[in-house]
């Protein structure tokens, strides 16, 4: 079974010169799989923004599920699976941002552990460039700024995720290909205590702390590209 792609009406516009920029919404639309549901954006990330921008020009989407591969989001994947995720994620999109004029748009992405663990490695680039570019679609623009979470340095050896290594090369690749595009760095994020007071090593998923300090992070460099294409 195919799914169609419903498009967003043509009600919002991406402004231009500096005064406009000013007094538009900064939309910030965060998915991905566990490590993004385990992020909390009010704790670090959205609070670096309203600095930034202050709180009345920024709208902050988020939509996440654990465990999930990428073509959940990508309508035209191979497979033909249902992209559920991608519906969900677009409609929650098109509410907040209803008659808004947007200054900008700001897609965070955190995934690709299952597609490590499937060994999808060579499709990662695929279907991550025809999910942004349903977004540039839906959301009629090409002007959508991205920053990816590289996954971090839990199976370097390609143990138990065969393409981990290569999709962790995917994701700077894909980073390095596009001006609008940066990666950030968790390497160093999932050492220590997590949530609930348990240590961690090399994990899966990220510390409570690191958590914190991806979201700095998302946010900074959130910043640096809006700051650059204004």
């Amino acid at each position: 079974m195919k799914y169609k792609i419903i498009f967003v009406s043509c009600w919002l516009s991406i402004t231009a010169g500096s005064s406009l920029f000013s007094q538009g919404k900064h939309l910030f639309i965060l998915s991905g799989q566990s490590n993004m549901v385990r992020l909390n954006v009010e704790e670090s990330f959205q609070p670096i923004l309203e600095e930034t921008f202050g709180t009345e020009h920024i709208i902050i989407v988020k939509d996440a599920m654990g465990s999930q591969p990428i073509r959940r989001w990508y309508v035209g994947n191979e497979s033909n699976e249902n992209p559920d995720l991608y519906h969900r994620l677009i409609k929650k999109v098109t509410t907040p941002i209803k008659d808004k004029t947007l200054a900008s748009i700001t897609f965070v992405w955190m995934q690709g552990e299952r597609d490590a663990r499937e060994a999808l490695g060579d499709i990662y680039e695929a279907n991550f460039t025809g999910l942004y570019n349903q977004l540039c679609n839906d959301l009629n623009t090409k002007q959508i700024n991205v920053v990816i979470g590289r996954l971090n340095d839990f199976d370097m050896n390609n143990n138990s995720y065969l393409h981990w290594t290569k999709i962790r090369a995917v994701q700077e690749q894909l980073a390095n290909s596009n001006p609008r595009f940066e990666w950030v760095n968790t390497d160093d994020l999932n050492d220590g205590f997590d949530r609930e007071g348990k240590a961690i090593e090399n994990d899966l998923h990220l510390s409570a702390e690191g958590y914190m300090v991806l979201g700095k992070r998302f946010a900074e460099k959130a910043i640096i590209l809006i700051e650059k294409f204004k």
